[in-house]
This record gives C-alpha cells, structure tokens and sequence, in this order.
C-alpha cells in the first residue's frame, strides 16, 4: 500500500503528544514535576512539539548519587545472587504490566514505528527472564592443580558502582541490557540517559523503582541508592567516566565519543563496556534467496529511519544477479510508507532531529561527488510536520567502496557495489575501521562457512541468511576494531559485570610450592 497523500501517513490522533506523553508518565508513576518543571526541554520527533521539561541533575545531585550506590553496593553483594534476581523478576513482571505504554512512549520520544516501540519493551521483558535465570548461575571453575591435597578453584564476586551511559535510539533496553545484569551480580547502578530521550529514562527507573518497592514488601530490603538516574549533559557522563567510585562504565555511542571515554578509564584502570558505531555490510551470493534477501535488506537499512548501530549501510552484490535484485530493492524503497510512526502502516519514520538531516544529505552530496547514483533521499511530508526530520530511505549505487562508504551515518542510507570475486568482496567487507555487525545471503555451504570462520567477517556478530540488524538477547551482543570491544546482553556478557579470583586451599599437612620450588627453612 502507497499512501498517495503523504500527509496520509503522518495524520494521528487530535490529542497533543504532550498530554499523551503526561498521561503514560502519570500511569506509570513518574511525578509531574521530574517532567514538567524542568530546563531540559524534550522534543519529539514526530512532529518537533515539546512533550516535557525535565529536571536536570547538577553536577553535586551526580556525586551523591555515585557516594549512594557506592555505599548501596556494600549490602547488596552481600545478598545471595538468586535473591537479588528476585528483584529483576519483579521489574519483568512491571514491564509485562506497562508494556504497551512504555512501547508507545518509545515511539513518541524517538521516532520508532509502534512494533518497534514495544519490541524495545519486549527485548527489555526478555533480558529480565535471562537474567533471573541467571542470577542461580553465576559458576566458577574447578581446576586441576599439580600439588597433592590442594584444591584450585574460580569463584566470581561483585564489582562495585556501574555507570551506564546509553543513547537516543534504544533509549531503555541498553539500560535493561546492563542493569539487569549489573544487579544480578551484585553491583549499583547510576544511569545517564541520552539528553534526547530523557522521558523513556524516567519511565522506565519508575518501574523499577515500583519493583524495588514490591522486593521490599515481599522479601526483604534493598539499600537506598541501589540504581539512580542522572538526566543531564556531558558533564554528568564525564563524572561518572572519571570518578573513582565508579568500577565499570559501559558507554554506548558514537567512536567519537567512546575515543574519549577510553582513554579517561583506562587512566584510572577502571573496566570498559564501549558500544560505538557500525559500518555494518551485507554479501549477497549468486545463489541467494533473493525474496528472503529483499525482505531481510529492507528491514536492516530502513528500519528505525537507519538509526540502528546495526542498521545496514553497505551491501556487496554478486554481479550476475545485481540488476534484479537492485529493480526489486528500488521498487521497495519508493513504496515504503514513510511518515507518523504511532500509524500502524507507516514503516519508517522520523530522524530524531535536524542534525541526522543534515549529516545525512551531507553524505549524499558526498556520494554524489564521488560518483553515486542515489535514489530517495529527500525530505518528505514537510509541509504537514514543518519542525520534523522525515526522509526518503535512499539507495545509493557506488563505483567503489570510497568516501562516506567508509564511515558511519547514521541515516536510512543504503551503498550498493558489484562484486565478481568472493575473496575480493571479503576483503572489501573487512576494510572499514569498523566492526559492530554483518550477513551474508548465499545457499553455498562453503561460503558461509567460510564468512563465519577466522578468514571471514571480522565483525563481532556475522549472520548467514538474515540481516546484520535486530539481534536477540540471548547472544553477547558487540563488536570489534572501533566499535570498541565490549560485549553486552547473553552468553557470558556477566562476566564483564564481576572480578574473578582465583583460590588455591591447602588441606593437607605439608607445603609443595609450585613447579617444584624448594623453600626450605629451619
């Protein structure tokens, strides 16, 4: 369905975001004044309207908040790990409750289409259950030593204070990806929220903080100060990054910033969690599904407007089947309903603000220059929401892989290059600074097996027949090179959450030293 209106697409409900925005935050239980006597002034990008005047922390509020969750922590890792899972049931079970209106506000505050929205909500459900689990699981090793009567084993022990910083484009389940699993392991949480989402932050610290309550009634106590929230500016994250309180920091943005936070960390030896940006690339074989592959492109470049850090930018294409795909890829970029993403049929809606704009038609004037084709691109629907960013998904075709193909934009923008050779085309893969996501779409067992393994993709996720985009939790989620490293969500990602020590007991009645060392005294 093509809206030929395109005031179609963008046309809602009468009622001011603002007061929809009032009456979730009202629901869930955030106080008027957190959202309403403030200076931080919120914008949706819906339509640009003011939806809320938050209160900003000052840089003393921050300090106290680290002094708090430092003293919260020196009870909570005392408390038995499937206890402190206990309280991340009850957060699960208050997201199950609020899910649709905490999803709803999602899409309000960033741009996201509904299904989007509550999927961010549901992605946070889903690390809660993980993490619960979890919290009976957090296992050591025991490990063989060389000296009769001693036993060598590896036990896992809270860290301390975690700062998360998270961004705009998933502005609650980066948050629940970390907390989460900060708090089954026995640490506090302080959390700043992008200054662009700052209303999903305060929804989402309500319901935990209604679950806190519930833990307090029906099992015991939780220290105050366990998990705080910080709205502010850069100023804030920088005190979480540079105080000495603060064990771990996971930072999630662009490299630019994480190309600062690393260094202040590692000057004070404190861990690192960095999720930065993504070039991410799709291969298609010659022996690709190329409906499956239409459909898996579609969603990886143009969904969340191309505000994904695993969004598809780059997409190498087999030269025998490069035109079909690209008419069938051309069709579908003219046809997707662009426009208010609170109507169910829009697909895409908007940028967050008008520097996404203008750094995305910054790139394709680049594109253009260097050669490009581009199809899409333009603003849309400016007449019906003058103060709102939204944009055409834009194809671009490209003679090689040079200038803002190399980079990150983060924008609804699609590079699309011929191939002949499958090392070539690796190679191309693998030539950019960053390494967050990638695909491959073939039906050759070889070749995938050849993109999964240590010659392949040198990406921290690499998928076969589905797209670099929209990872499930139950996988560490991260990257490598200038992505930064960290990892996140599933598999063994607590572990980034803990110190590990290694205990050597004795219980026998002489000492053998190690490696045979003799040490003898009278």
């Amino acid at each position: 369905m093509i809206h030929k209106n395109p005031a179609a697409a963008t046309a809602r409900s009468h009622i001011p975001l603002s007061e929809e925005v009032r009456a979730i935050l009202d629901d869930i239980g955030v106080k008027q004044p957190m959202y309403c006597d403030g200076t931080l002034h919120t914008k949706s990008p819906i339509s640009g309207e003011v939806i809320g005047r938050v209160v900003e922390a000052d840089p003393g509020g921050t300090l106290l908040a680290i002094d708090k969750a430092h003293e919260a922590y020196h009870v909570w890792r005392n408390v038995p790990a499937p206890k402190r899972g206990e309280l991340i049931r009850l957060l699960g079970e208050e997201l199950r409750t609020h899910k649709v209106a905490l999803g709803r506000l999602v899409s309000i505050e960033t741009g996201k289409v509904i299904s989007e929205g509550l999927g961010e909500v549901q992605e946070m459900i889903d690390i809660c259950d993980f993490a619960v689990g979890l919290s009976r699981q957090l296992y050591g090793l025991t490990i063989a030593t060389e000296r009769s009567d001693h036993r060598m084993m590896e036990t896992w022990h809270p860290l301390g204070v975690v700062g998360i910083i998270s961004a705009f484009n998933f502005p609650v389940a980066v948050w629940a990806w970390n907390a989460a699993l900060a708090l089954i392991c026995g640490n506090s949480i302080v959390w700043k929220p992008s200054e662009k989402t700052p209303l999903s932050a305060l929804a989402a610290h309500a319901l935990l903080d209604a679950a806190t309550k519930r833990y307090v009634r029906e099992t015991g106590l939780v220290p105050e100060g366990l998990s705080a929230l910080v709205i502010g500016g850069r100023e804030s994250g920088e005190l979480l990054v540079d105080h000495p309180k603060v064990a771990l920091v996971s930072a999630t943005g662009s490299t630019a910033m994480g190309r600062v936070v690393a260094p202040r960390l590692a000057q004070r030896f404190a861990r690192a969690i960095l999720e930065l940006g993504g070039n991410n690339a799709a291969i298609v074989a010659p022996t690709a599904d190329l409906d499956l592959t239409l459909r898996a492109v579609a969603f990886a470049a143009m969904g969340t407007a191309g505000q994904r850090c695993t969004t598809l930018r780059r997409l190498f294409v087999h030269d025998s089947i490069y035109d079909p795909l690209l008419t069938r890829l051309e069709r579908a970029y003219s046809s997707v309903i662009v426009g208010d993403p609170l109507q169910t049929d829009t697909l895409v809606g908007p940028l967050i603000d008008d520097n996404a704009f203008n750094s995305m038609q910054k790139a394709l004037e680049e594109s253009r220059e260097s050669g490009g084709k581009i199809t899409g691109g333009g603003r849309v629907n400016e007449a019906v929401a003058p103060d709102a960013y939204y944009v055409r998904p834009a194809l671009v075709e490209m003679p090689s892989q040079i200038g803002p193909v190399e980079r990150e934009t983060f924008a609804p923008i699609l590079y699309v290059m011929r191939y002949r050779d499958f090392d070539d085309v690796l190679r191309l893969h693998n030539a950019v600074p960053q390494g967050l996501s990638s695909s491959i779409f073939t039906n050759d067992l070889r070749e995938a097996e050849i993109f999964l393994s240590a010659c392949g993709s040198d990406c921290g996720i690499a998928n076969v027949n589905i797209g670099p985009s929209g990872a499930e939790i139950g996988g560490a989620f991260g990257g490598e090179k200038e992505t930064g490293g960290g990892r996140e969500s599933g598999s063994d990602a607590w572990k980034s959450y803990m110190r590990r020590a290694t205990n050597t007991i004795n219980y026998g009645k002489t000492l053998p030293l190690a490696q045979g060392v003799k040490f003898d005294v009278a």
